[in-house]
């Protein structure tokens, strides 16, 4: 009995720690300034078809500071890999070929599928993910709304748990977006760093949040 209730304490003083270290790691990120230490190394998530074309208009607006880019896509998506390497090709980096490079991780919810079955999926995801964003460790995580930033977004706040290194958070509401978030916009309010949105609407509705206009 005393056993037991040694553990349980136990677990008890570690999830708590776990949520103070998370809460520090999180507040924390509104103070490090990306780019104030030379080259941004950027993991950028793309999505399928739309998701993929705004965050590539995103990418368009940001200096030659944000490199080596490293882009993010599902295994089952098909079109993304090609976009972006036309995407790149078009940027004129005398060392262009060496300035990115192009992963893919197991997708963490397909459209329709049921929410039982996401969860598998979600895990799998994050399975890959961890080892992936702990070797890239890289300076920020920007995305736009696939569910698969979720699992490396939580990889990538993880690192700075672990005290490994401070990665920030920067989320962009996708554009069709006006009245509510995404069920990732949702989630990933509570852990990013900077959280932006492109209607005021939400803006109003969302104090986190950052409205800038349109910005794809």
């Amino acid at each position: 009995m005393t056993f037991l209730l040694g553990a349980v304490v136990a677990v008890v003083l570690i999830s708590l720690l776990f949520i103070i270290r998370l809460l520090i790691v999180v507040k924390t990120g509104w103070k490090h300034k990306a780019g104030s230490r030379g080259s941004v190394s950027a993991l950028v998530v793309a999505g399928s078809g739309g998701h993929t074309t705004e965050i590539l208009r995103l990418m368009e607006s940001l200096s030659a500071v944000y490199t080596p880019r490293h882009y993010v896509i599902a295994d089952t998506d098909k079109m993304s890999e090609e976009k972006i390497c036309s995407f790149e090709s078009s940027k004129q980096h005398s060392d262009s070929e060496s300035q990115f490079t192009i992963y893919r991780i197991p997708r963490s919810r397909e459209v329709h599928q049921s929410w039982k079955s996401s969860v598998l999926s979600t895990l799998t995801a994050l399975w890959y993910s961890l080892p992936l964003v702990f070797r890239l460790r890289p300076d920020m995580v920007l995305c736009n709304g696939p569910g698969t930033c979720v699992p490396l977004c939580v990889a990538g706040v993880l690192l700075g748990i672990l005290g490994m290194k401070k990665v920030l958070i920067v989320y962009v509401e996708s554009i069709c977006r006006v009245e509510t978030l995404s069920l990732t916009g949702k989630i990933l309010y509570f852990i990013s760093d900077y959280f932006f949105v492109q209607w005021s609407s939400l803006r109003d509705k969302y104090p986190k949040s950052i409205f800038l206009g349109r910005i794809v």
